[in-house]
């Protein structure tokens, strides 16, 4: 089975893509919500975190409250590196089980949804790596509407990610999602073309 990357930086249209994507019949893992399985209670990640960023990151049921822990690690490379440290090796095993199934299951190509994957020297994981990308405005204005934050939150989250230049010069496709979806829409049609076909 051939496995992708898919990139970019927050706001950049990551679940557009990999919703058009399912459309064409290629699975996408998404990182992210593996992340919060994975921290949830009980997840093989959660007592780690707790224990290494405190129970004051904690929601009234025990939960992690994911936009605290944001506010903590965003603001602050050392913590963020640390989270990462912990959350990262769950989030790949988990990642693995999850591509074995679906290689059982008789799939041609899987892409995993990740933000991080040139960050964290991941590229050489995938065949591939597919980066999103569009202007900085319509990113902060949707990261903005999307998480309720205001734009210096949102400009802050911006500088701690790699910039999208050197993010979509180091992978093998762009997606350009700056137009309409019908434009993001014939650009998906013709790469999922090509990463089945390949």
């Amino acid at each position: 089975m051939r496995i992708f990357g898919l990139t970019g930086n927050i706001g950049s249209g990551k679940s557009t893509v990999a919703a058009l994507l399912r459309e064409h019949g290629i699975p996408v893992l998404d990182a992210d919500r593996i992340s919060r399985e994975v921290t949830a209670p009980g997840g093989r990640a959660y007592d780690a975190v707790v224990d290494s960023f405190g129970r004051g990151i904690l929601g009234r049921d025990g939960s992690i409250d994911r936009k605290r822990l944001g506010e903590i690690v965003f603001s602050d490379a050392a913590l963020r590196e640390r989270l990462e440290r912990i959350t990262h090796p769950a989030i790949l095993d988990a990642m693995k089980e999850a591509l074995s199934e679906l290689a059982r299951d008789g799939r041609r190509a899987a892409v995993v949804e990740a933000a991080l994957i040139h960050e964290t020297g991941r590229k050489g994981l995938f065949e591939a790596v597919i980066s999103v990308r569009c202007d900085r405005e319509t990113q902060v204005l949707r990261l903005m509407a999307r998480d309720g934050i205001s734009r210096e939150q949102a400009e802050a989250r911006f500088h701690a990610q790699m910039d999208a230049d050197r993010k979509a010069g180091a992978s093998e496709y762009v997606i350009d999602n700056s137009g309409s979806l019908e434009e993001t829409r014939r650009q998906v049609e013709r790469l999922a073309r090509t990463l089945l076909g390949g």
